[in-house]
């Protein structure tokens, strides 16, 4: 029986343009391959599963490399590239840094650090996993790391660039390795089941990439799992069914039943997943995915963001086209809002089930009021008719020709719109500018004054200090204390002019005028300023002018 390889290893790339969805990082290297740039020291960070190792072993084989190709890959015949892939290289180390992160690992790596390579120009450390050094180990390491023999280059590879000590990032060429799409890891997988002779369903490589969530590794790892599974043949129920994985059929009823307000089909479908062994949070999360997928559909813009399958994404669009905007702002806000709140909650199910209802929820209250309106729409035409067939006249008791004179209601007129736009009419009358007399204009005044004394009690008093003046057909001058009170007074006189328009009918101006300006001889009081109060009222008690001294008081 042949021994198996996982896929993982099997198809591991050789060369850079092999390496899946790291193109601009395989790019970078070769370029400074060709040009000589080469540094002492690499950082080669990114998750898990996307090529950081993978891609420090290609760059140390190709460097070291006889005959490079003449798009820089190494030739993989020549003894250094065949002593590599032999595994009895001397120029190139590979160290796990979880297993080997003492001070004593560090040394033994500093002094093997000046032996010369054998084969090849440079001796190549990789050290992967180097987030899991010691305090102590990266410490020893640091004045290796920033001068090294000019022929050993270090390759540092870890999933936790915050972890390491910032003095050794400042001596490292920093590479970030990004996740790999989910159309590259699906196009990966789609090669690798033709070279294996196994025939695949698109939707089932689809549900394997989002389950690696951007580690090729972990996708590699998930399809001989399946592969052992389903045999020769993968589909997308064995898939599913294999990594108990929610089917996204499930969503997709749930969202009609929510469409439709049937809570009780909701809660059947929550009850059925339930049963099914999955966590009510994971069918949360999902549901969740699942709107925002929807919604990215609504717009041409945005659908190139959905990631799922070509028969998949045909179901989005089209439950995208009856799922109003509206109706998924609020549902994402709802279903985020139950993610929040699901592990403080003392009864999980039901945290998820009140979430579902008010799910169910959303729009009802607008379509009862449609129901509303359309069931009075129908009533309509009855009342239309009992108006454009009035009753025999010997029984009627308004003469027949006066109800010959009657306007008749034109058909589909709503007879409650009809009353709120002559209710409207009646509010906006027109102003007719209709001459009044002073002491009109003092009672409006002070009515207006006594409304707004519960709510601005100074401004009231203010108000009712004085009598307004009429000096011309449209003008009414009011007399106040200084500059500050007439900004006070023009923020409150929009009020004011509105009562006056609405209660005299006719189109008034208000001036505020400072006491000096207005003529004393009409017999109107005069405003005495803070000063002249204080002076009145010193004159007249001889204890308060004593106060004032002894405290030395101002007026102001």
């Amino acid at each position: 029986m042949e021994q198996f390889v996982v896929s993982a290893i099997k198809y591991r790339p050789l060369s850079f343009s092999s390496v899946v969805g790291q193109s601009t990082i395989g790019a970078t290297l070769k370029n400074a391959i060709q040009r000589g740039h080469l540094s002492h020291a690499y950082l080669f960070c990114g998750p898990r599963g996307v090529g950081k190792t993978t891609c420090a072993r290609i760059f140390a084989k190709t460097i070291n490399c006889i005959t490079p190709t003449s798009n820089l890959e190494s030739c993989g015949v020549c003894e250094s590239c065949r002593s590599f892939s032999e595994g009895r290289s001397y120029s190139i180390h590979e160290l796990d840094a979880a297993s080997n992160n003492s001070v004593e690992d560090i040394r033994s790596l500093i002094d093997q650090v000046r032996i010369p390579p054998q084969i090849g120009k440079y001796s190549v450390y990789i050290i992967d996993e180097v987030h899991m050094l010691s305090s102590a180990a990266f410490n020893a390491f640091l004045k290796t790391l920033e001068e090294p023999p000019a022929h050993a280059i270090f390759i540092l590879a870890t999933t936790e660039k915050h972890k390491i000590l910032p003095t050794i990032l400042s001596r490292c060429q920093i590479y970030d390795f990004s996740r790999i799409t989910i159309e590259d890891i699906v196009s990966h997988l789609e090669d690798i089941a033709k070279k294996e002779g196994v025939t695949y369903e698109p939707d089932a490589f689809n549900i394997i990439a989002r389950k690696a969530d951007g580690a090729m590794r972990d996708a590699l790892s998930i399809f001989d799992r399946v592969v052992s599974f389903c045999g020769n043949n993968i589909t997308y129920t064995a898939v599913i069914d294999d990594l108990n994985v929610l089917d996204y059929d499930y969503y997709f009823r749930l969202t009609d039943a929510l469409l439709e307000h049937d809570y009780v089909k909701c809660l059947m479908i929550f009850d059925e997943i339930l049963k099914k062994g999955f966590d009510a949070q994971h069918f949360m999360a999902g549901l969740s995915s699942h709107f925002r997928d929807i919604l990215v559909c609504k717009d041409p813009q945005t659908v190139t963001l959905l990631e799922v399958g070509k028969i998949i994404a045909e179901r989005y669009k089209q439950q995208s086209a009856v799922c109003p905007v509206d109706f998924l702002f609020e549902a994402l806000n709802i279903a985020n809002r139950c993610e929040t709140g699901y592990k403080a909650s003392g009864n999980p199910r039901l945290h998820v089930e009140l979430s579902l209802l008010n799910l169910s929820r959303i729009g009802s209250e607008k379509k009862n009021e449609l129901t509303e309106e359309n069931t009075q729409t129908a009533s309509q035409p009855a009342v239309q008719q009992s108006a454009a067939q009035p009753p025999a006249p010997e029984s009627a008791s308004v003469p027949q020709k006066a109800k010959a004179e009657l306007p008749e209601i034109p058909k589909g007129i709503s007879l409650k719109g009809m009353n709120m736009r002559a209710e409207n009419k009646t509010e906006e009358k027109e102003i007719v500018n209709k001459p009044f007399t002073e002491e009109e204009l003092i009672n409006e005044w002070k009515r207006f004054a006594e409304n707004i004394k519960t709510k601005s009690p100074r401004l009231s008093n203010r108000l009712l200090e004085y009598n307004p003046k009429i000096v011309s057909d449209n003008l009414v001058q009011y007399p106040i204390m200084s500059e500050q009170h007439r900004k006070h007074m023009d923020d409150y006189s929009v009020n004011l002019i509105k009562h006056l328009k609405e209660t005299l009918n006719a189109e008034i101006k208000i001036e505020w005028v400072v006491q000096e300006s207005i003529a004393d001889d009409g017999g109107t009081p005069k405003l005495y300023t803070q000063k002249d109060k204080l002076d009145y009222i010193t004159s007249t008690n001889p204890a308060i002018d004593k106060l004032v001294k002894t405290l030395d008081l101002d007026y102001r």
